[in-house]
């Protein structure tokens, strides 16, 4: 599948522009530019597209309509139906997701003397880190500092961040890529050893290390290596749907449902950690998402529920550059790291209209500004727009086959397609990426919950209302390990009373008495993509109408 004739057309534009920009300076954006292009173009201030929560505790605050459906919808467990005197498993401290965060934390709650459990919607590794591509920060640089990168996050974050979570973040940095090499991480280096870097959107260094454009992957790889060759054991296909409480308010485990079997089990557990991950597969105002089939909320879901308090889920991250063309991969990451090797966005005409590696939330707005606004965006055989990446910029600036040996597995990509990202330039748009919020903790992912810690992007407060790149796979690693670190000290002084649901029958209670649309049951587990008339039928042709 390649280019038709009018985007053939524009791609002869960007090609005749391609000389001059390269000598071109682009300005940054000064704070007042940056804030109307946010309050004018961002999508979380689009008007209607979120409403106030009206239960818990968050009531009053306002959140996507997409997200408060589930916070305000009624439970999976009937617990009433549930016997919690008898536990099917009894463990020091239990784990809940899939991916980078929940891996490092058991390790770490393993070293430190835990009975650990690990339990994941799907298959061990299915989650968000595998599929961060772009790369992990760290000031581990001369010249570089933990300070200068603190400011960094803090002004990407629109100075909304929790200091001491950042602080936390930043400091443990280089230990965390130390704690990689060691575990055997192969990130990228020159031929003398040396880490290899490049800037990011929003740096003032170029403190970004990597592996191809499979970071994401390499990480999991190592983590998840390590923990089984340490028989940590884990449950697969096993979600929590609920959290338990005992009558004393503090965390004691967890509700299971096992996918195959539809049983539910019990975990007591004297800490928990949720690393549940994000919401992308909400698709918050109909967006593409670049995020895992699984990443639907669950952790806020049940932590809310639990009366834990959400942070800043009035803002959601859109990555400035997920696929518009080919249809069949729309939404998909094209990593900030190609814009780091020098790639440009320009619209239909072959210009540039914003600097690359301004912040996420700021370059998104500037391609919805040139689609929407300036009719400049490139339309697609479908009727669909973007702009253009033009990636072959990268290979001229840094030589032939750049592409191919920094990116990849995004080159084979395109290549399954019949386009050729070091010839041609590749159409992207915004795509919901992350969740710029979360539960709030402290700079040990405790919550306000006694026993209860949330790790990675389940989180609220370490990125504020931007996250900046590569600080996601940090972010998992430094509170993974943190959370894992405190819970399995905290479970050696837990005594734990009697298992309860109590606050599940409050919450279908407060539930049953308003009047705001939301679903049918939450969490919501895997998102239902199935069209209506699809619905209509049950595997073996019996028809439910």
């Amino acid at each position: 599948m390649s280019y038709d004739q009018a985007m053939q057309e524009s791609i002869r534009k960007v090609e005749q522009t391609r000389s001059a920009r390269m000598k071109e300076e682009f300005p940054l954006l000064s704070a007042e530019e940056k804030k109307e292009l946010l309050t004018t173009f961002h999508p979380d201030f689009k008007e209607g597209s979120m409403r106030p929560l009206v239960i818990g505790p968050n009531k009053g605050d306002r959140v996507p309509n997409e997200l408060a459906a589930l916070l305000e919808a009624p439970s999976r467990v009937q617990p009433s139906a549930l016997d919690l005197t008898r536990p099917d498993y009894d463990v020091d401290v239990l784990v809940i997701g899939g991916g980078g965060a929940r891996t490092a934390a058991a390790l770490l709650a393993q070293e430190h003397g835990a009975n650990v459990l690990i339990v994941t919607k799907l298959r061990w590794g299915d989650a968000n880190t595998m599929m961060a591509q772009g790369g992990i920060q760290a000031a581990d640089k001369e010249g570089d500092s933990p300070a200068r990168h603190y400011l960094d996050v803090v002004g990407g974050g629109q100075f909304a961040n929790i200091p001491s979570l950042v602080r936390a973040l930043v400091t443990d940095a280089p230990s965390v890529i130390k704690w990689l090499e060691d575990l055997g991480a192969m990130l990228d280096k020159k031929v003398d050893g040396t880490m290899v870097s490049i800037h990011g959107g929003g740096t003032s260094f170029p403190r970004m290390h990597s592996a191809r454009d499979y970071s994401g992957m390499e990480i999991m790889r190592t983590i998840r290596d390590e923990a089984r060759n340490r028989s940590i054991p884990c449950l697969e296909f096993k979600p929590a749907v609920e959290l338990i409480l005992d009558d004393q308010g503090q965390c004691a485990g967890a509700v299971l449902f096992d996918l195959e079997t539809e049983e539910f089990s019990i975990v007591r557990a004297k800490t928990t950690i949720i690393a549940t991950g994000g919401m992308g597969r909400l698709h918050v105002q109909g967006f593409p998402t670049t995020n895992h089939y699984g990443a639907t909320a669950d952790g806020l879901v049940m932590a809310y529920r639990a009366g834990a308090k959400l942070l800043y889920m009035d803002t959601v991250q859109y990555h400035p550059t997920g696929v518009a063309y080919p249809e069949q991969i729309v939404g998909q990451l094209v990593t900030e790291k190609v814009r780091g090797l020098g790639a440009q966005l320009v619209n239909a005409e072959g210009h540039r209209f914003v600097f690359e590696l301004e912040t996420r939330d700021a370059v998104s707005a500037a391609i919805i500004r040139e689609c929407v606004q300036r009719n400049l965006g490139v339309t697609t055989p479908t009727g669909m727009r973007g702009v253009w990446l033009d990636s072959p910029m990268i290979d001229i600036l840094r030589g032939p086959g750049t592409i191919q040996k920094a990116l990849p597995a995004m080159y084979r990509q395109y290549k399954r397609f019949g386009i050729d990202m070091s010839q041609e330039p590749i159409l992207v748009y915004p795509t919901q990426h992350y969740q710029n919020g979360g539960v709030a903790i402290n700079e040990w992912g405790e919550t306000e919950i006694p026993n209860l810690f949330v790790a990675g992007e389940a989180s609220g407060g370490v990125h504020g209302r931007n996250r900046l790149m590569g600080n996601s796979l940090l972010d998992i690693l430094v509170f993974g390990r943190r959370a894992g670190i405190r819970a399995a000290l905290k479970a050696k002084e837990v005594t734990l009373g009697k298992l309860s649901l109590d606050h599940v029958e409050k919450h279908n209670a407060a539930v049953a008495s308003i009047k705001e649309p939301h679903a049918d049951f939450a969490p919501m587990l895997l998102p239902d993509y199935a069209e209506a008339h699809t619905k209509q039928r049950r595997l073996g042709g019996v028809v439910t109408v």
